[in-house]
C-alpha cells in the first residue's frame, strides 16, 4: 500500500514503478518514477485528479480500496498522456456515476486517446470553479507543458495546486514530500530538461501568472509533493531564465582518436581560461547527461567523427537530441575529422536549426589534427572565452 497523506482533505493514491526504466521508448529513467493520483475529500463531494499508468492498476486498486473510496463524483483531467490518462476507463467502470474533467482540447484528446464517449464530461474553461462542499476547484488552462491540452487543478481552500506533469521529477520514493535536497534537485533538473526545456517561453507565461496564487503544497504527477513550493519554483525560475553558466558542454564521438585529441586540447585550454567544461562521450553517455547539462550551458562544442561523408550516426542522434530540446545555449560551434571527405558539419548544421545560437569558428581536421588544427583550436578557446566574458559570466 502506497497511501501518501498531503492533508486531512488530500490523499495521494497513486503508484510507484521502482524497476521501470525508460519513458516514451527515449527517456532513461535511473531512479524509476511514480503516478501520483490524488483523492479530495470534500463535504458534498470527492474528487480524483488524474490517474496512473495502467500498468500499475492492480496497486492502484489496492490505494483506493485501502483509503476506503465509496464514490468519486468527479475524475479531473490534466493532462491526456496515458501514464495519467490511462486507468480513467477504469475509474469509470468503478464509479459509473463519476464524470471527467477537463477542458475541451483534453476532452477530444481523451475521447480520441481512450476511445471514451464525450457524455461522460464536464467541460470547463480557465478560471471556471467546481464546488466539492467546502472544497473549491478552480481549473487554470496551461497549454504547452507539455501538450497543448495540458491544465493545472486548484485546490481553494487548501492553496494546494496539482499541475500534471509541471514541476515534476522522474523519482521513485515512498515519501510524500520532498527533502528539498541535491537528490530531488537533480531529479527535477533532469525531468525539465528532458521534457519541459523546449517549452521554456510558455512554461514562464505560466509561472508568472502562478504568481497570483496561494500556493502551499505543489501535487506534481511524478516524484514527490513539495510543502514547500519556494524550492521547485525557484528552480525552474532559474532554470527558464536567460541566464548562462559559465560552462562549456562538448559532446563527441571519435572513431579513431583523432576527435579525442581534439576535445582533449579543449578541455585543457578552456580550463587555463577558467572555464568549466562537461566532456561526454557519447557513446558511454545517454540522454538525460546530455540534457541536463544543457539546460544552462553557455556553449555547446559538437565533436564530430565522420563516417563515410556524414556525421557519426551517434552525432547525428545528439545533433537531433538538442534540436528536439531546444536549450536558451548563447553560443555553439564544430570540431571534427574526416578521413577522405566530409559533409558531416554540413548535416550537423541543418539539423541544429531550432537551436538560436551563434555559430562560432568551426575546426575540421583531416585526419589526426596537425599544429595548424591545433592553432585554429586555440583561436576558438579565444572566442569562447572572449564571448563568456561579454556575457559577464567570466
Amino acid at each position: 500500500m502506497a497511501v501518501r497523506k498531503i492533508n486531512n482533505s488530500v490523499y495521494n493514491i497513486g503508484t510507484i514503478d521502482w524497476d521501470r526504466q525508460s519513458f516514451d521508448e527515449l527517456i532513461p529513467l535511473p531512479d524509476g518514477t511514480s503516478y501520483n493520483s490524488y483523492v479530495i475529500f470534500g463535504s458534498e463531494k470527492t474528487a480524483v485528479v488524474d490517474g496512473v499508468d495502467t500498468d500499475t492498476l492492480e496497486e492502484y486498486i489496492v490505494n483506493l480500496n485501502s483509503l476506503g473510496v465509496k464514490k468519486v463524483d468527479y475524475i479531473i483531467s490534466n493532462h491526456t498522456e496515458q501514464d495519467h490518462s490511462g486507468t480513467i476507463v477504469n475509474l469509470l467502470e468503478i464509479y459509473p456515476d463519476a464524470k471527467v474533467v477537463t477542458n475541451k482540447k483534453c476532452r477530444d484528446f481523451l475521447v480520441e486517446h481512450l476511445l471514451l464517449s464525450e457524455e461522460v464530461f464536464i467541460t470547463i474553461e480557465d478560471g471556471d470553479k467546481l464546488s466539492l462542499g467546502d472544497k473549491t476547484l478552480s481549473f487554470i488552462i496551461a497549454p504547452w507543458v507539455h501538450w497543448p491540452e495540458t491544465m493545472f487543478t486548484y485546490l481553494e481552500e487548501d492553496k494546494c495546486l496539482f499541475p500534471c506533469d509541471f514541476l515534476g521529477s522522474h523519482l521513485a520514493t515512498n515519501e510524500t514530500f520532498s527533502k528539498d535536497d541535491g537528490k530531488i534537485f537533480d531529479a527535477a533538473k533532469r525531468y525539465y530538461a528532458e521534457i519541459m526545456m523546449p517549452f521554456r517561453i510558455h512554461i514562464r507565461k505560466h509561472l508568472d501568472r502562478l504568481k497570483s496564487f496561494e500556493i502551499d503544497y505543489v501535487c506534481p504527477s511524478h516524484g514527490p509533493a513539495f510543502s514547500n513550493p519556494k524550492f521547485i519554483i525557484d528552480a525552474y525560475e532559474e532554470w527558464i531564465s536567460d541566464s548562462y553558466k559559465n560552462k562549456v558542454l562538448i559532446p563527441y564521438v571519435s572513431m579513431h582518436g583523432s576527435v579525442k585529441a581534439m576535445v582533449d586540447y579543449m578541455v585543457n585550454g578552456l580550463t587555463e581560461k577558467g572555464i568549466k567544461v562537461e566532456l561526454l562521450n557519447m557513446t558511454k553517455k545517454g540522454l538525460g547527461e546530455l540534457a541536463i547539462d544543457a539546460v544552462d550551458a553557455a556553449t555547446v562544442v559538437f565533436g564530430v567523427s565522420t563516417m563515410l561523408i556524414g556525421p557519426h550516426p551517434t552525432m547525428l542522434y545528439t545533433a537531433a537530441i538538442v534540436n528536439a530540446l531546444k536549450p536558451k545555449t548563447k553560443f555553439v560551434s564544430l570540431v571534427g575529422s574526416y578521413g577522405w571527405g566530409s559533409k558531416a558539419f554540413e548535416i550537423m548544421e541543418d539539423n541544429l536549426k531550432n537551436v538560436k545560437a551563434e555559430m562560432l569558428t568551426k575546426v575540421l581536421a583531416k585526419g589526426f589534427p596537425k599544429k595548424e588544427d591545433f592553432e585554429k583550436l586555440d583561436i576558438l578557446i579565444s572566442e569562447i572565452q572572449s564571448k563568456h566574458k561579454e556575457l559577464g559570466i567570466l
